[in-house]
């Protein structure tokens, strides 16, 4: 008996697939179409090929803000999954208390990005602000608007307050996942509280560990909003990561050929991480299956 196929049903899917050829496929093809002409106006545009990507892949502006870039998202992920990883493990399994938690880690990740970085903008102020004000009351010298170091712990801490709780309810979630009849077997060997860590719930936490590393690197290495909010780039250019940059360079001097360039070339550096993530966690599905 052949199973009938309704080729209508894809009528259905059109105005979707129109949607997101306007709101993602033009676009794109429009900065790819910039990133090889070069224009004067009135929609005049020149061929140049490939020269607005050679001059992104020798500028040092680019490598630095590459750089910058590459050491903020090391950094972030070097803090915030090892304690997001201690805060699910500390957290309470059930009960009233629970549920409290886990409304209280939440919270931070409903705040809009704008908002965040005005927050922290205005804490860390050394005039009206509670952190800047507290420091200066100690004697710490603390002032993010003109040292470096202390725009780097400040960006550093918002994003760290701002996004642990991400890791820590994903690796929540994957330790409230893991049967009961592991912990009892355990406790039968009377195996140490880091060796069920270690053997128990690190191993089936891997899943759910490598989708918050991805999430966590690309939303680190796509950062824009809070820094730019709470420092501008700067000081200097101390804090000017990629994102920052490309909008400086596209907005603010409106080179609109180099821009086009280094947005293409900051796309596939993400997807291609992206794709090694997800191999990574394809593969990992495949080993646990068999």
């Amino acid at each position: 008996m052949e199973k009938t196929v309704n080729q209508k049903a894809w009528f259905l899917v059109l105005p979707v697939l129109v949607i997101v050829a306007f709101s993602a496929i033009v676009p794109l093809m429009t900065v790819v179409n910039y990133s090889v002409n070069d224009t004067f106006g009135n929609n005049q545009f020149f061929w140049v090929g490939l020269e607005w990507f050679e001059e992104m892949v020798t500028s040092e502006r680019l490598h630095d803000a590459l750089g910058r870039q590459i050491l903020f998202s090391a950094i972030i992920l070097a803090i915030e999954v090892p304690l997001g990883i201690f805060i699910a493990l500390n957290m309470p399994k059930k009960g009233f208390w629970g549920s409290v938690v886990l409304v209280l880690m939440a919270l931070p990740l409903l705040i809009p990005f704008n908002v965040v970085g005005t927050i922290w903008q205005i804490f860390g102020r050394v005039d009206i602000g509670l952190l800047g004000h507290t420091l200066a009351a100690f004697g710490i010298d603390y002032n993010y608007t003109n040292d470096p170091l202390d725009a780097w712990i400040t960006v550093i801490v918002m994003d760290v307050w701002h996004w642990t709780s991400l890791v820590a309810l994903l690796a929540y979630a994957g330790l409230q996942s893991i049967p009961q009849a592991y912990y009892q077997a355990a406790r039968i060997d009377q195996a140490t509280r880091w060796a069920i860590f270690r053997y128990i719930e690190l191993p089936k936490m891997q899943g759910v560990l490598l989708i918050a590393i991805l999430l966590r690197f690309m939303d680190s290495f796509m950062i824009y909003t809070e820094p730019f909010v709470v420092t501008g780039g700067g000081p200097g250019n101390s804090t000017t990561f990629l994102s920052i940059d490309l909008v400086k360079m596209a907005v603010g001097q409106f080179d609109l050929g180099p821009a086009a360039a280094f947005s293409i070339m900051y796309f596939l550096v993400i997807l291609l991480v992206s794709w090694v993530f997800y191999t990574v966690m394809t593969n990992l599905d495949r080993e646990e299956a068999r």
